[in-house]
């Protein structure tokens, strides 16, 4: 299946310049998306990927390889950084646990595919946004063998700008106050759980607004959610770790 999509024209197009010299065609401009697309073991292991894949997740000395030109039983040699890697290592922490569920179900039988929305790392641990669609392909007992992953991402840069890369953002206690706030509480309730002043709650509120950028505390969460801080698909809400100093 795989290589019938190899040769579809989204493939085709990336390899057009590579023949018998063996030079590949020039990067799309950033103003075209491209059309990331990776075949997955069982285990969730990159073992496939089309070239812009490798323009999205390996790094600039490996990313220049051409790896669909090559035999498929040379892929995992010619990138070694993205060929054998887990595929969840690509996904944001904030949206990992959910989006692994999926895949789960997918593999376990329970549904031929699923889309979702993405939010994926590059090598400079920099994140953006995208469409994901995963489809099982049945090995020889019917059973899911693998997976085939297409991702577009973002139209452009403001689809990239307000996730969050993984760096420490916030204190323990800036974390605990974050997710009580995203849970509904108070300032009484919430002075009452981390055992602080009502004058210490307000005072750790105002320096998240002010390091998210906001103007209020609806506008607060929202924004933790938008940038990635805190965990999609999971309640009481939770920070993920990645961001906690």
């Amino acid at each position: 299946m795989f290589s019938a999509l190899v040769d579809s024209p989204q493939f085709s197009a990336g390899r057009s310049a590579a023949g018998a010299t063996g030079r590949r065609e020039e990067r799309p401009s950033s103003d075209q998306p491209g059309l990331c697309m990776a075949l997955l073991d069982s285990k969730l292991t990159i073992r496939q990927a089309n070239q812009d894949f490798f323009r999205h997740f390996a790094t600039p000395a490996e990313s220049s390889v051409d790896v669909l030109a090559a035999p498929p039983s040379e892929s995992a040699t010619t990138a070694p950084d993205v060929c054998g890697r887990k595929f969840r290592d690509l996904v944001h922490p904030s949206v990992r646990q959910p989006l692994m569920g999926q895949f789960e179900r997918l593999l376990k039988g329970r549904r031929d595919r699923f889309a979702a929305h993405v939010v994926a790392l590059r090598p400079t641990g920099d994140a953006f946004t995208g469409s994901l669609a995963a489809t099982a392909v049945s090995g020889a007992a019917h059973d899911p063998a693998s997976v085939l992953v297409v991702m577009r991402s973002g139209q452009g840069e403001e689809d990239d700008a307000v996730v969050a890369p993984r760096k420490k953002l916030l204190s323990e206690i800036d974390a605990r106050i974050l997710e009580g706030i995203a849970g509904g509480l108070s300032t009484i309730p919430l002075a009452s759980r981390l055992y602080l002043s009502r004058q210490g709650v307000e005072y750790h509120v105002t320096g998240l607004l002010r390091k998210l950028k906001v103007p209020n505390r609806a506008a607060l969460v929202s924004r933790a959610y938008a940038m990635g801080v805190l965990t999609v698909g999971t309640w009481p809400p939770r920070v993920v770790e990645d961001f906690i100093k």
